[in-house]
């Protein structure tokens, strides 16, 4: 009996002999391996030391003991990291609306093509960005300053006592004053390019039905630009998790309004680094983590399904 065989071309080939397969295979890993390298180095390794750091505690009478899930239970019920989350989440919720609502009409301002020297514009937008948060910090600490500032010549030129910005009342709304300031420009850009890449026909489109110039926003230019909102909205909530430069360097200049754990990242760096509560302070960092995480994932999963 005669067995029919496939045509050779239906026939399966062989992948190679295994030296060449072992070859490509390497190949595969020597353009993936540092980056797989980095990432392990300088993320990887200190989220797994951080961990390792959490489950201890060290005591002046005992040394270092493991403790579990001690330290976790207790910035659970840490009332000075609680505060310090609910003003940064309150910080969050004020202040990057207003940013990424100047970021925007700067941005459909520039994309419109009736600004006038445009380019320009766009530049000194984004300038401050280009500033060190330290130097831009600085600035702005010497500005408020009521004795030697800008604030205090004003008081003296025309009589007048203009609200302390560094005082407990005004002192967080004066951080995102500088944060705005310096970030305004970053997220312009983001929303300036996806702008950009919009097509021209609905443009044309639009202009043939007679839509008007605030119908094209709401309509087209909005709707295209949903996942660089989305993504400036991720990074800014992050940002307002992390905040710690500002007000670190201010606390100099109102050690009453800013205490060392105004911020989690500033209590963090307290504990580590004055209380040498190294322990606790990564136990801290790793509990703030996971809430930013949760709270930017939350934020991606509504805008994409908004989007969807």
């Amino acid at each position: 009996m005669t067995t029919l065989q496939p045509p050779a071309a239906a026939r399966p080939r062989p992948a190679g002999p295994p030296v060449l397969r072992a070859r490509r295979s390497w190949t595969g890993w020597g353009f993936i391996g540092p980056f797989v390298l980095v990432f392990a180095l300088v993320f990887l390794a200190p989220l797994a030391y951080s961990v390792y750091l959490s489950l201890f505690r060290t005591q002046l009478i005992g040394g270092t003991t493991f403790v579990g899930l001690d330290n976790y239970q207790q910035a659970l019920q840490d009332g000075q990291f609680w505060d310090g989350v609910v003003r940064v989440g309150l910080f969050l919720l004020i202040q990057v609306p207003i940013m990424l609502g100047i970021a925007l009409l700067v941005a459909l301002a520039i994309d419109s093509g009736r600004l006038y020297g445009k380019d320009f514009f766009r530049i000194t937008v984004f300038l401050p960005y280009a500033v060190p948060a330290v130097v831009a910090t600085l600035m702005w600490g010497f500005m408020y300053g009521t004795r030697y500032g800008l604030v205090g010549d004003v008081n003296d030129a025309f009589g007048v006592k203009l609200p302390d910005p560094l005082s407990a009342d005004l002192v967080l709304a004066s951080i995102g004053n500088i944060v705005t300031w310096e970030f305004v420009g970053y997220n312009m850009l983001i929303f300036f390019a996806a702008l950009r890449v919009v097509p021209h026909s609905l443009y044309e489109a639009a202009e043939i039905d007679g839509a008007g110039q605030w119908r094209v926003i709401t309509a087209i230019k909005l709707p295209a630009i949903r996942g660089a909102l989305v993504i400036a909205m991720i990074f800014s909530i992050i940002g307002s998790f992390q905040l710690f430069n500002e007000p670190a360097i201010l606390q100099k200049l109102a050690p009453n309004a800013i205490t060392t754990d105004y911020t989690p990242n500033f209590y963090t760096y307290s504990l580590s680094f004055s209380g040498q509560q190294q322990n606790y302070s990564a136990t801290v960092a790793i509990v703030m983590g996971v809430i930013t995480m949760i709270v930017a994932y939350v934020v991606q999963l509504r805008g994409m399904r908004k989007g969807a």
